[in-house]
C-alpha cells in the first residue's frame, strides 16, 4: 500500500470511529435518560450504528454528528433519533413460548374465575417493551383462541409500549416476512395473517381485526407516561431488563407494578431474574411472577 493509500484508509478509519469522549458522554446520556448501559465494549457498535444515522443527516462522519449533537443545541429534537439507532429490536413470535402456554392454561382462567377479566370488564395487558410488534400481536392471539374456547363474548384489551419510534411504527404497519412467522400455529396462520396477492412477496400482514386490539404508545420505563388510567391484568416485560443495572431495575419495575392489579401476572425474560429487588411479586412459574 502506498503511503497515500495509507492515508486515505487511516482517514476513513478516523471518520466511522467514535472519540472516547463522545463515547462517554453518549453512554452517560443514554443510561440517564432510558436505563440502558452501553460498556466499552460496544464502543464499535455504537459508531457503527451513529455512522449510518450521520449519513441519514448527510453528514461526512460519526464525529461530526457527534459534536452536532453536543455542541449545536440539537440534543432534544435529535434524541429520539439517537434512541431508534441504540436501541437492539430482537423479537419473534411466541418467542419463549411456555409464557404463552401458562397464560393459556394457567393466568387466563383464574383471571377470568376470580375477577371477571374479559366479562365483566375487558381484560387489559400491556408489551412495556413490544420492539416491532411480534409480542402485543401474539399476546391479542392467545386472548382470541381463549376468548374462542370460553364461546365468545370475552373481551380485551392489548397495550403495546416502546421507545424506539420506527419499532413502533413497523409494530402499526404490522408486515412480517413469512419467515418469522415459523412458530405461529399453522390454524392461527389462517386465522390473523394475510398473505400478499403480488407474487413472489414473502411478506404477510395482521388481520384488520387483531390490529385494531392493539394500542400502540412511545414510552420511556423510567419515565412513564402512562396513556391509561387503570391497572392491568398482564404485564409482559421480557429481555429489557438485561439492559439495565440493577437500581434501574429496580425502578424500572416499581413503575411497572403500581400499574398491575393484585393478582394479576408479570412476565419476564427467562435470562432475568427479581431475586435481590424489594417487589411486591411471588414467583409462580419461571420468569413469571403475580403481584401481591
Amino acid at each position: 500500500m502506498t503511503a497515500q493509500g495509507a492515508l486515505r484508509l487511516a482517514a476513513a478509519e478516523e471518520d466511522r470511529a467514535i472519540r472516547l469522549e463522545h463515547f462517554r458522554r453518549l453512554a452517560e446520556l443514554v443510561e440517564a435518560r432510558i436505563g440502558i448501559r452501553l460498556p466499552m465494549a460496544k464502543r464499535g457498535m455504537v459508531a457503527c450504528r451513529l455512522q449510518r444515522r450521520a449519513r441519514e443527516l448527510g453528514m461526512e462522519s460519526v464525529g461530526a454528528y457527534c459534536a452536532a449533537l453536543f455542541e449545536a443545541d440539537r440534543l432534544e429534537e435529535e434524541f429520539p433519533h439517537l434512541v431508534n439507532a441504540l436501541t437492539t429490536n430482537k423479537t419473534d413470535f411466541f418467542r419463549e413460548p411456555v409464557h404463552f402456554e401458562f397464560l393459556e392454561r394457567e393466568a387466563l382462567p383464574r383471571l377470568l374465575a376470580s375477577r371477571g377479566a374479559g366479562r365483566y370488564r375487558p381484560l387489559a395487558a400491556w408489551s412495556a417493551a413490544c420492539s416491532t410488534g411480534p409480542e402485543p400481536y401474539t399476546i391479542a392471539m392467545v386472548l382470541e383462541e381463549f376468548g374462542r374456547i370460553k364461546g365468545g363474548g370475552f373481551r380485551y384489551e392489548v397495550y403495546a409500549s416502546d421507545i424506539d419510534t420506527d419499532a413502533l411504527a413497523e409494530g402499526l404497519r404490522a408486515i412480517y416476512d413469512e419467515q418469522l412467522l415459523l412458530p405461529v400455529p399453522t390454524d392461527m396462520l389462517r386465522r390473523y395473517f394475510m398473505r400478499s396477492r403480488t407474487p413472489n412477496d414473502r411478506r404477510v400482514r395482521v388481520v384488520p381485526e387483531l390490529r385494531a386490539a392493539v394500542n400502540f404508545w412511545r414510552m420511556n420505563l423510567l419515565e412513564p407516561d402512562y396513556p391509561w388510567s387503570r391497572p392491568m391484568d398482564i404485564i409482559f416485560c421480557r429481555n429489557v431488563l438485561i439492559y439495565f443495572d440493577r437500581a434501574t431495575q429496580q425502578k424500572a419495575l416499581e413503575g411497572l407494578l403500581e400499574y398491575l392489579e393484585p393478582g394479576g401476572y408479570l412476565f419476564v425474560g427467562h435470562s432475568e431474574t427479581l431475586n435481590g429487588l424489594t417487589l411486591p411479586v411471588r414467583q409462580v412459574a419461571p420468569a413469571t411472577y403475580v403481584r401481591l
